[in-house]
């Protein structure tokens, strides 16, 4: 079968390769997927190029997600079969879903609607739940309130501006560049603000009557923190989610106390590694895709054009999810 490997992290394309691999063996535990799309994030990309805070030992198995079809079962596994679609979620790793075939413990099977387009099921996992614990889980958003994200038309950013608008919150995008502010309109920001163009401070004031915002979603870091920092409002909540931009901001703590905001850090391996906690998330993501208020934003691309799909990542010129397909 073929994998899409990381035989020496470094600089793309020659970090990743093509790869034949023997299928996997599965346990009593476990089922065997047929991949039919798996999604790419930055964590991907970081993976591949050698800047993820975790580093596994290569060559490894790229993908933090997919979907497919299952194929066979363990002598263990209960209320599973054979021909079931399935999202493979990741486990105690975030890589090894981008296979032509992969062996997962039969808890990371998550089912997913049979009217579900399989690269939409593959994006479903890590950004909608990344998003979905950092929004409800760890800044507790509430109705009424009002939500600004960064990188809103992003993988995580997306979910984030859908889900946020389906918990009753006003949602502020913002993104770079025409394209991508409209991308954010189509999924439902009720106003979206191109941080190229415009002075993201100052418009977040005028939308709020100078009050800011109360939660903000921050995977940028750099220069954008301080942004998040003027805009918050007073008792509002600065949601850490990374650092896209490369660097990690420092902050005067003081200005926190001054302005009585909290800085919340969140990253979703505690709570993804909780079965009861990660299946209660999937439900309600999937009763709000059924319910037409999420929708994941996809750019499918060919099982071959993996490398092109990592740079398109780093350069960040990626609009939603980029999903990996087989034909």
């Amino acid at each position: 079968m073929k994998t899409w490997e990381v035989v020496a992290p470094g600089a793309l394309p020659d970090s990743v390769r093509l790869v034949d691999a023997p299928e996997p063996a599965i346990g009593p535990e476990d089922v065997l997927v047929e991949v039919q799309a798996g999604a790419l994030g930055y964590p991907d990309y970081l993976l591949a190029v050698g800047r993820y805070h975790d580093k596994p030992e290569a060559p490894f198995v790229l993908g933090g997600e997919s979907a497919g079809v299952v194929r066979a079962i363990g002598d263990a596994v209960d209320g599973i079969t054979v021909g079931d679609r399935v999202l493979a979620a990741p486990g105690e790793t975030v890589f090894g879903r981008l296979a032509e075939l992969v062996s997962i413990p039969a808890e990371l099977a998550l089912p997913i609607p049979d009217d579900m387009p399989m690269d939409e099921a593959a994006a479903l996992f890590v950004a909608y739940q990344t998003a979905h614990i950092g929004l409800f889980r760890r800044a507790n958003l509430r109705p009424g309130e009002t939500l600004m994200v960064h990188g809103a038309s992003g993988g995580v950013g997306s979910a984030a501006v859908e889900l946020g608008r389906a918990s009753g919150a006003r949602v502020i995008a913002v993104a770079g560049g025409s394209e991508k502010a409209a991308v954010c309109r189509e999924l439902g920001a009720h106003e979206v603000i191109d941080h190229t163009t415009e002075n993201v401070v100052e418009r977040v004031k005028t939308l709020t009557d100078g009050r800011g915002a109360d939660v903000i979603l921050d995977t940028v870091g750099g220069d954008v923190f301080t942004q998040s920092r003027k805009s918050v409002a007073v008792e509002g909540r600065i949601l850490v989610g990374g650092f896209a931009s490369g660097e990690i901001p420092r902050m005067p703590v003081n200005h926190a106390l001054l302005k009585n905001y909290a800085v919340v850090g969140f990253r979703t391996r505690p709570f993804r590694d909780d079965p009861v906690y990660r299946r209660e998330v999937h439900d309600d993501l999937v009763a709000h895709y059924i319910g037409g208020r999420i929708r994941p934003r996809v750019q499918r691309v060919g099982f071959d054009d993996v490398v092109d799909a990592l740079e398109q990542i780093g350069n960040r010129r990626a609009v939603g999810r980029l999903v990996v397909v087989r034909d």
